[in-house]
């Protein structure tokens, strides 16, 4: 059984065995979670995303797919990368955020992790509504069969911590 766990916070402080990046498709760094982890990682991280995307992902990340790379200088065995979709207005269709979720964890079972942290993915510059996001990676991960022990979300402010503890309860 896979534990939840809420944390408001910096993800780049979290001591895990994977921490989840909100990457851009480019997987070369960008604004947001995705520069905060490449930032504190340092440039280990950035050399094993130049080495995928010469190699494997030569167009980039597809959206709700996911990959990992060394953590870096991270407090982190692993950083996983997943592209989560941009929200187009209501209608959207939340699978490819949900394939977020599920892909990262597949990721994380390949590599054994058991304590996996995660943002709240696809709610910065990509504009997915928070407490529509919220439900929908509780729901996804809570349904998820996975050997990770924890999952952590760990939540940039206080309104994204409240709309997942909304979900968790």
């Amino acid at each position: 059984m896979t534990t939840i766990t809420l944390v408001q916070g910096d993800i780049t402080r979290q001591s895990v065995d994977a921490i989840v990046n909100a990457a851009n498709s480019s997987l070369l760094g960008g604004g947001g979670v995705d520069g905060a982890i490449h930032r504190r990682g340092g440039p280990a991280i950035l050399a094993e995303c130049r080495k995928l995307r010469a190699s494997h992902y030569g167009k980039g990340l597809a959206t709700g797919r996911a990959v990992a790379t060394t953590a870096g200088e991270l407090d982190a065995r692993w950083v996983i990368h997943t592209v989560g979709p941009v929200w187009q207005g209501p209608g959207s269709d939340p699978s490819l955020l949900a394939s977020c979720y599920r892909e990262s964890l597949r990721v994380a079972d390949k590599l054994s992790a058991r304590t996996v942290a995660f943002p709240a993915i696809s709610t910065g510059v990509f504009r997915w509504p928070m407490e529509d996001a919220a439900r929908v990676a509780v729901e996804t991960v809570g349904d998820m069969e996975t050997a990770v022990e924890e999952v952590r979300f760990v939540l940039f402010d206080e309104r994204a911590y409240e709309a997942f503890a909304e979900q968790v309860r």
